[in-house]
């Protein structure tokens, strides 16, 4: 469970440094630690949803069509950079959808890849 965590950890904060490379995104983080504290934050965050019934989880999504769980990972990736010093969103709550949403689709690109090569058990 730990060493699941800590993989996910350096999946999202390897997307996380991905994206900072992309300017009209406006998420800015200085070093890869604070990539790795911030991956920890939005992961462990993140990971409290789980803890709910998944008959809960998939009727909120279909109820709400996505919005809510992409509400929170907006409201997660905000937080992330709220909460570690040098991870920035440049154009305020427009980085951080547009963050939540690359960072959704990079870490799910680099999960595959990872699950391909036998790195990662789906």
């Amino acid at each position: 469970m730990l060493i699941g965590f800590l993989i996910s950890v350096v999946i999202l904060a390897i997307s996380l440094l991905i994206i900072s490379k992309i300017p009209p995104i406006g998420v800015e983080i200085d070093s890869p630690i604070k990539a790795l504290l911030g991956g920890a934050i939005i992961g462990a965050f993140s990971g409290i949803w789980g803890f709910f019934p998944a008959v809960i989880r998939n009727l909120t999504f279909w109820f709400t069509l996505g919005i809510v769980p992409l509400i929170g990972s907006i409201i997660v990736f905000g937080l992330a950079a709220w909460l570690v010093e040098g991870f920035r969103l440049r154009y305020g709550i427009w980085s951080a959808i547009l963050g939540a949403i690359a960072l959704a689709i990079v870490s799910s690109i680099l999960n595959y890849i990872l699950s391909a090569v036998g790195l990662v058990g789906v």
